[in-house]
């Protein structure tokens, strides 16, 4: 009988934003247009990047790839959190939960080394420029990118293949708005202890390492400013610095509250808040951040649109002519 408690729990109902069922329309709408507009800015940086041969740059590299993970990050979540607020049934499969857990935290887990590797190479460009492009190599910049992806794919399966030695018997109504990996912990009637310290080492150790990184980063580039003769060099560095920092705070905040923290297991009210702001505030506004205060990328758009404007004119004279 124990047996088959142990193996009777396959499918779960996620249960977040049913609070306030005259919200859902509301609701829809505001994720709706928050997901469109966070694939159109991300997709739309991916192509411009992939399109302009002076954005073909390691800093504009990061950032097309974090925009492609940002893109992905949105996609595991938002589709199906759509779906849900006009479904009678919000069931999903534990194998379900497992594949959008695995892919959400490869696309976390590459964000993270992503951010590193973009402070890596502003310090590179604001502290040594004149050795910038012998430091920061094509083939570092391959090396770096290839590894955030190598390194999300590793972490996630860790956890995945942790999950089969679980056994769901008590409820099955997940408090969230997604498969995460702490509400199938809670959920577990077999002790969750290896996979919490686990889950607690590796999140752990990812988040020293990158966070880590990112402020000795950012301490020097803040030296040099502080160094800086020109006022002009000094607002400019520090403008692009300060928004970069911005998402970073945020990002990793979120992430440090969701899963490095002590009972780890206790239910906190704070949860789908964090998770919203890492899952689709975070997303949404990386493409604007990093692109619509950075005068390349607007120099390059604005090229773009001068010469659909011109072609069009053209256009207009020759069928005037004919």
């Amino acid at each position: 009988m124990a047996e088959e408690n142990h193996t009777m729990k396959t499918e779960f109902i996620l249960t977040g934003f049913t609070d306030h069922p005259e919200l859902k329309i509301f609701l829809f709408v505001v994720f709706f247009a928050t997901y469109l507009i966070t694939m159109v800015g991300n997709l739309g940086l991916m192509t411009l990047i992939s399109k302009e041969h002076r954005l073909h740059t390691p800093m504009y590299t990061f950032l097309g790839n974090l925009a492609l993970v940002d893109a992905g990050c949105a996609s595991a979540i938002t589709p199906k959190l759509l779906g849900n607020f006009f479904s009678g049934n919000r069931m999903v499969s534990l194998y379900e939960c497992m594949a959008q857990f695995y892919f959400l935290c490869t696309v976390e887990t590459a964000d993270c080394f992503l951010l590193a590797a973009m402070a890596y190479d502003r310090y590179v460009a604001i502290c040594s420029p004149l050795q910038y492009h012998t430091m920061m190599s094509k083939k570092l910049c391959i090396q770096m990118t290839t590894g955030a992806y190598i390194a999300g794919n590793l972490h996630s399966m860790i956890h995945v293949g942790l999950l089969f030695r679980l056994a769901f018997c008590e409820s099955n109504r997940i408090n969230h708005f997604y498969c995460d990996i702490l509400p199938l912990y809670r959920l577990s009637c077999v002790d969750p202890y290896i996979n919490e310290l686990v889950l607690f080492i590796f999140s752990g150790s990812i988040q020293v390492f990158t966070i880590g990184s990112v402020l000795i980063s950012y301490l020097y580039i803040l030296f040099t400013i502080f160094k800086m003769k020109s006022k002009e060099g000094r607002v400019k560095a520090f403008s692009t610095c300060s928004s970069h920092f911005l998402s970073v705070s945020l990002f990793y905040g979120s992430l440090f509250f969701m899963y490095i923290r002590p009972n780890l297991l206790e239910e906190g009210d704070k949860d789908i808040p964090a998770a919203i702001l890492f899952t689709i505030v975070v997303p949404l506004l990386n493409p604007f951040i990093y692109s619509l205060r950075n005068k390349e990328v607007i120099s390059v758009l604005r090229n773009i649109l001068k010469k659909k404007k011109s072609q069009g004119s053209l256009k207009k004279m020759t069928s005037t002519v004919a």
